[in-house]
Order: structure tokens, then C-alpha cells, then sequence
């Protein structure tokens, strides 16, 4: 089962960070755009809609790979505090009742809506350079497909969480340092429970 787990969160990974070089992308168009309009008073008609499908385009692909990490923001003031069985059968429930409802709409909708625009061969409205947006709406349903997939993985993980009382181990790629500190708090705290029963 861990096999399956790490293979929806390495796809995950894959997708996310492929996605994530679009910054450059975005960095490169706004930085061109930016000098050409105030330093040579020459502006592209191009720059706008370039900045918007970039940034879109990463936001929307980074879904999973942020689901996968578990690093969607979180009001866990009382969540933390709750034993990993209690938060694994409140993220079940979660999951069950909004989020797999939600991404099937996505996924239709979006299905639909990408459908028609690739079809028509949509181009941007904000600008006379015809910039294409159809490839844009086209990741929608993708996204929405990535999303349950590694919905699916997440509620794997609570059933397993709630049958052993531990959460299943992540790929980790990067850490907040929120979790390294309560790491080092509790090894020390270890350490100082080994040290009063010697």
C-alpha cells in the first residue's frame, strides 16, 4: 500500500515542479514587459495575458503536489491537539463530504468548460495579440483528475491512520521549520525521560 501511496505523491511531485519552472516564464515576461514600457515606452500587447496563463497555469497544477505534502493552510489551533486517530477521522469525514464532491465538480465542469473552449480555440479577450487561452482551460479538468487521485491517496492514509493510530510516512522533499522545532522538542524531551529513569 505505501508503494501506491509514494506513486501518487511522486506524480504528484512530478506535475507540481514541472509546473513550478513557469515562474521563470512569468519572471522573464514581467521583467521584458516592465523594461520595454517605462525604460523604451514601447509596452507588449502580449505581457498581460503571458503573466496571467503562466500564474494560472502554476497555481492550478500545484494543487496536488501541496495536497501531497499536507501543506494547504489549516486552522489546526485544535486539530493539532487531537490524538492522529481523531484527525484521521476528521479528515475522513472531510474529505468524504466536501472535498470528493468538489473535485468531481471540478472535473465535470471544468471537463465541459475546457471542452468548448479548446473547440473554439479560444484566444485572450484582454488583448489584440489573440494570445491563446484554450491550453489554460484545458488543465482544469486536469487538475481536477490530479486532485482525486491524490484525494484518493489522502483518504488511504486516514484509514490506515485510523487502524494503526500512526500517520503512514510522506515523501518529504521540503520541511517547515514549524515541524523540525517540535521534532527537536521532542527528541530532547525523550532524551531527558531516558536520562530521569537511568
Amino acid at each position: 500500500m505505501t508503494k501506491f501511496l509514494f506513486f501518487i505523491d511522486e506524480l504528484s511531485t512530478w506535475v507540481g515542479k514541472s509546473f513550478a519552472w513557469l515562474i521563470l516564464v512569468l519572471t522573464l515576461g514581467v521583467t521584458y514587459e516592465v523594461f520595454v514600457r517605462y525604460v523604451l515606452r514601447a509596452p507588449t500587447t502580449w505581457a498581460f495575458d503571458i503573466s496571467y496563463i503562466s500564474y494560472g497555469a502554476m497555481f492550478l497544477m500545484a494543487g496536488a503536489y501541496t495536497l501531497s505534502r499536507n501543506g494547504h493552510v489549516r486552522a489546526d489551533v485544535v486539530y493539532r491537539l487531537w490524538s492522529p486517530r481523531t484527525q484521521a477521522k476528521m479528515d475522513l469525514v472531510l474529505y468524504m463530504l466536501f472535498f470528493l464532491p468538489a473535485i468531481a465538480a471540478l472535473m465535470y465542469s471544468g471537463f465541459n468548460y475546457a471542452q468548448m473552449s479548446v473547440r473554439f480555440r479560444e484566444v485572450s479577450i484582454f488583448s489584440p495579440a489573440g494570445v491563446p487561452v484554450f491550453p489554460l482551460k484545458a488543465l482544469i479538468p486536469i487538475t481536477g483528475f490530479l486532485l482525486f487521485l491524490q484525494g484518493i491517496a489522502e483518504i488511504i492514509r486516514c484509514v490506515l491512520c485510523i487502524r494503526t493510530g500512526q500517520w503512514p510516512q510522506r515523501l518529504h522533499d521540503v520541511e517547515e521549520t514549524e515541524s523540525v522545532v517540535i521534532r527537536e522538542h521532542q527528541a530532547a524531551e525523550q532524551e531527558k525521560g531516558k536520562g530521569a529513569g537511568a
